[in-house]
């Protein structure tokens, strides 16, 4: 009897020892280790290649070109360089203007005005360029003088930083200027009144595109000077469109800010400078 019930608990041990190492062996197994991280927001704005293959890069730290950083738009960029975003896209070639790469190395001047300065230019017309070289034998007929290059337009009197400045906004300034801080200043107003161009220009940016300016209007006065315009709560204006000083371009709002105001800077040359320094005394 005894040995009976010792047989039993010695068959019973070695079907148990057998399903647990069969349980064990056949269980799937997860991962949960540090091979595998979670992407990181920080990952979507880092570079997808080595910094030596991003286009241009052979570019990089050269006057005239800008590498993109963390979190930049070609809004952005073309604010910061004195440039129309649009050109700044045609001049490097980006289909998508929404597609462009940390690291990547863009051009930020017209290309006519970079090169010239490392180019001698070729003194022969386009047609001649294009034309075949003629036989082994055949004359060749003298090309036609070049006509004589027109004369460069002259700039307004007293030159492109001879603007009289109209202030955009009939409000009281309730925040000066600071290169670190506030990079225009801010005017007081209701919602609803009127934003003025403050000088002669063409928009080249008119949308909500970025961050931190809410609806804002961008426009080009000449080749030294930009002037922004933000949290309009109506932007009456669109790219391209030429306005004159004066015009109505926005309705003011509280557009990305705490409180009905307008945001006015004067970018001279792509860098923020004291609007008060330039706009008429009141």
């Amino acid at each position: 009897m005894h040995t009976a019930a010792l047989a039993a608990m010695t068959l019973a041990l070695s079907l148990l020892t057998a399903c647990t190492s069969r349980s064990l062996t056949n269980a799937p197994v997860e991962d949960r280790g540090t091979s595998r991280p979670h992407s990181a927001p920080a990952a979507v704005n880092a570079p997808a290649r080595p910094m030596a293959s991003m286009p241009g890069a052979d570019n990089a730290g050269k006057t005239g070109y800008y590498t993109v950083k963390p979190g930049d738009t070609l809004i952005r960029i073309g604010l910061d360089s004195g440039q129309n975003w649009r050109d700044i896209s045609r001049w490097n070639a980006i289909d998508n203007p929404n597609q462009i790469e940390v690291g990547q190395v863009l051009r930020v001047t017209p290309p006519a005005a970079s090169e010239a300065a490392v180019t001698r230019p070729v003194a022969s017309s386009p047609a001649a360029i294009s034309t075949p070289l003629p036989a082994q034998g055949a004359s060749v007929a003298k090309p036609a003088p070049a006509p004589a290059p027109a004369p460069a337009a002259q700039p307004a009197a007293g030159g492109e930083e001879d603007i009289a400045w109209l202030w955009p906004a009939q409000g009281t300034p309730i925040a000066g200027f600071d290169e670190v801080k506030n990079k225009g200043i801010d005017i007081a107003g209701k919602a609803g009144d009127p934003v003025l161009a403050s000088a002669d220009g063409c928009v080249v940016y008119s949308g909500a595109g970025l961050r931190g300016y809410g609806n804002l209007i961008i426009l080009k006065h000449n080749n030294t000077f930009l002037t922004a315009y933000a949290h309009n709560q109506t932007l009456l204006v669109k790219e391209d469109q030429s306005v004159s000083k004066g015009q109505k371009i926005a309705e003011m709002g509280n557009s990305d800010a705490d409180r009905v105001k307008l945001h006015f800077e004067i970018r001279r040359q792509g860098k923020p400078v004291d609007p008060v320094k330039y706009l008429p005394a009141r």
